[in-house]
């Protein structure tokens, strides 16, 4: 799996290094602030993903003496940082230099350069965006899109979806702007399409940053993969009850398990340890991402 993110990765840096620097050659020598929004942008985007990159390696370091768990939430935290970056630096310096050129509206200089660029960056942003559309897809199994980004527990493919999916509404926007910019002689309309860019990559951060955050701070295994444990658990012929089954994702592929479980009476020690290594041994079998168990003798459920 790391290694199609990384595929789709690279896809998306080399892609966007190119274009950033057609787009800020483009505007320079038009004076347009739409596009001189979308060199910023795709600037923002291929640092995201030299950080994602970071990222991934980061979390691939395995376990010490300090993070006993692995570095996995690595992940977690540099996409969470990416969505900060697409807010803090995109969004913002787009809405502010589209608001200067709407305060102070210039004309564009030699259109036909940015239609050029601009075409071009949306097949190359395009090529791009079907790669990581097209690991999405393959990554999601039977869920929908929304419920796959949803349920999802590993950023790194759908971050560049969406970051992909902003820069092409993002081309679109900046298209249509300089069209109406020369088309009307309303200069204003330049500067307006770099504010529309702004608000897509505001609205592409906050999303994101929704999304990242509940991985980061703990979010437990998805329903069926609980609903399976537990059945696992239950049938087991010592088991009387099922208290708590509690989970956390330490990364993508790394599922922390802890379960609360109330034996029938009369087990030995001997016959409780057998028990709970079988029980352990089924659970990682059927879920490899289950990496560390925990199972609990309790006689009734904890109190909350």
């Amino acid at each position: 799996m790391a290694g199609s993110n990384k595929k789709v990765i690279y896809a998306a840096l080399v892609g966007n290094a190119l274009i950033a620097v057609t787009k800020f050659i483009a505007g320079a020598m038009t004076n347009s602030s739409a596009m001189l929004s979308e060199a910023i942008h795709s600037v923002v985007d291929t640092g995201n993903q030299v950080l994602l990159l970071y990222g991934l390696k980061k979390a691939a370091r395995p376990a010490d003496e300090r993070f006993p768990f692995g570095h996995g939430k690595e992940i977690y935290f540099w996409s969470f940082i990416v969505a900060m970056l697409i807010f803090a630096v995109g969004a913002a310096v787009s809405i502010y230099k589209g608001v200067l050129h709407v305060l102070h509206p210039e004309p564009i200089q030699s259109p036909m350069i940015n239609y050029v660029v601009l075409v071009l960056a949306m097949l190359f942003e395009g090529a791009a965006w079907y790669f990581a559309f097209r690991e999405f897809r393959k990554s999601k199994g039977r869920w929908g899109y929304f419920e796959a980004v949803r349920r999802g527990k590993d950023p790194s493919i759908y971050v560049v979806l969406f970051e992909d999916s902003a820069a092409m509404i993002g081309l679109m926007v900046a298209f249509l702007g300089v069209w109406l910019s020369q088309a009307t002689g309303i200069h204003e309309f330049d500067g307006i399409a770099s504010i529309v860019i702004g608000l897509v990559l505001a609205g592409t951060a906050a999303w994101l940053a929704y999304e990242t955050k509940s991985l980061l701070i703990g979010e437990s295994a998805n329903r069926h993969v609980i609903e399976g444990i537990r059945k696992i658990v239950r049938e087991q012929p010592d088991v009387e009850r099922v208290n708590e089954v509690l989970t956390m994702h330490m990364g993508p592929e790394f599922i922390l398990l802890n379960i609360s479980v109330e034996f029938r009476d009369g087990a030995t020690v001997e016959k409780l340890e057998t028990r709970i290594a079988k029980i352990t041994g089924q659970i990682k079998q059927a879920y490899p991402f289950v990496k560390r168990v925990f199972i609990e003798a309790e006689t009734q459920s904890p109190t909350p």
